[in-house]
């Protein structure tokens, strides 16, 4: 309905004299016919063409007459058409929400009109009402015709001025169709970074040094970070992944690296970029690059000399930091007989300081032996240490005992052994001492033993312990 289809019909005389037409007749309102110069002569075999239009004012079928008067009788046209419902377009979606949109931004909604008729559609025009609502670009030129079944696509945009929501439509003309619109006008996202600037401090040449970093969407509508990325040598930042949305109160947790490549100082910065009304957000940071730290291994040739199989000898050493500070994270001796002890790691050893640390040589076996003391740190450099030694068989000691002679009748002594002074003893010899004398092998470095003595008659009879002699043995 409210559409004209117009065609083109034929009025031909097919007498064999002329036919004058003195007037013309319509007999339904719905249908017009373009005017003819009355009276109008045709001669035999003559036409003149006419357009007949059918301008609907209801759905349904419409017929009607059209009367040409003659001086030869009456001629009739059978006219008809139906009419459609505005409908005959359908808009997908049929109603617009923009939902809330940012303040300065632009939102666009493509919206598809489809002819679900059998017969072509003609759209005039689109208008939008609404300040805030307009048609996008590159869209269709109109008027335009939509054969059956066509669709055509026309993108509908929301540029809110002001806080609150606001309503309005879009009108095609010619099906008469009205999509309703809806959107939201927001406060425009804000983007905040916390802390806003970074700095490293000194860093040794080729360490890294990492720091948090967040950015929160402060504003009343959704942020979107397009771009970010970190500038200035040896600064660089991970686990901000874009492009990213950040909603109303939302944030981002990132880390940002500081690597430097040379000594002195270094600045950059995190730039982030977005659709906030900030839209380029700068991060400030700096660091210092330093030269990496010597590590000073003192003495850097160790020997233990002699030591006993079994026994353990040890000697002072120091780790030391020149240049700048070194941290040691672990240390290695490449023989088991030696050990390192007085430090835990991993230790960081300040410029200028110096860490003392105790090696022991502890030989399982005799012969001469080695091993390499090897770090690992941040230094520039990773001195090693060399220590030697040579285990030695330990000592063998005896105690050689002697005392007077108890005369005749004596079939022989024992000899008696405690660790105190007093006893108690016992005895250390398996048959009687036939003379005055004994040695006593079993004895072991570093003791200290009491002896006492006893004589034993020919008939069995033992006599009292003698005085008591005290002997210590060396160590080794």
């Amino acid at each position: 309905m409210g559409q004209i289809e117009t065609l083109m019909v034929g009025v031909t005389n097919s007498g064999t004299t002329s036919v004058t037409i003195s007037g013309v007749a319509v007999g339904n309102s719905e249908f017009t016919m373009s005017p003819l110069n009355l009276p109008l002569v045709l001669a035999a075999g003559q036409s003149v063409e006419v357009n007949v239009s059918f301008t609907p004012a209801a759905t349904g079928w419409q017929s009607g007459l059209i009367k040409f008067s003659t001086d030869s009788g009456l001629a009739t046209l059978q006219v008809a058409g139906t009419g459609a419902t505005n409908q005959s377009v359908k808009s997908s979606p049929s109603s617009v929400s923009f939902g809330s949109v940012a303040i300065g931004s632009i939102a666009t909604v493509p919206v598809v009109l489809t002819n679900t008729h059998e017969w072509k559609i003609a759209l005039s025009s689109l208008q939008t009402s609404g300040n805030e609502f307009a048609l996008g670009g590159n869209g269709p030129q109109f008027p335009l015709t939509l054969g059956p079944g066509q669709s055509v696509t026309v993108n509908v945009a929301f540029a809110p001025q002001w806080t609150g929501q606001t309503g309005g439509s879009v009108f095609i003309t010619g099906p008469g169709l009205s999509i309703p619109l809806t959107g939201t006008g927001a406060t425009p996202g804000q983007l905040s970074a916390n802390p806003s600037s970074l700095s490293f401090g000194s860093i040794q040449d080729g360490s890294t040094l990492t720091l948090m970093d967040s950015l929160t969407n402060t504003g009343a509508s959704s942020v979107t970070i397009s771009q970010a990325a970190a500038s200035g040598a040896g600064f660089s930042i991970s686990g901000l992944n874009v492009p990213l949305v950040l909603d109303p109160g939302a944030s981002v947790t990132f880390s940002v690296l500081f690597t430097p490549q040379a000594p002195g100082s270094a600045s950059g910065a995190v730039n982030v970029v977005s659709d906030a009304s900030d839209s380029k957000l700068n991060v400030a940071l700096s660091g210092t690059g330093t030269a990496q730290g010597q590590l000073i291994l003192a003495p850097g040739a160790m020997n233990f000399g002699d030591v006993t199989v079994g026994s353990v000898a040890s000697q002072n050493s120091s780790f030391s930091a020149s240049v700048s500070s070194v941290t040691i994270s672990s240390a290695n001796l490449s023989n088991a007989e030696f050990s390192l002890s007085g430090i835990s790691f991993p230790v960081t050893i300040a410029a200028g300081q110096s860490v003392p640390v105790t090696l022991t040589f502890a030989p399982q076996s005799t012969g001469a032996t080695s091993a390499l003391l090897t770090v690992t740190s941040n230094a520039g450099d990773n001195p090693t240490e060399t220590l030697s030694g040579d285990g030695v068989a330990q000592q063998q000691h005896s105690v050689a005992l002697t005392w007077t002679d108890y005369g005749s009748g004596i079939a022989g002594y024992n000899v008696y052994r405690g660790s105190v002074t007093g006893g108690p003893y016992a005895r250390i010899n398996s048959e009687l001492a036939s003379s005055p004398a004994y040695d006593d092998d079993s004895v072991a470095c570093g003791q200290t033993y009491y002896y006492v003595t006893t004589a034993v008659n020919e008939n069995g009879m033992e006599s009292a312990y003698s005085n008591e002699a005290q002997e210590v043995i060396p160590n080794p």
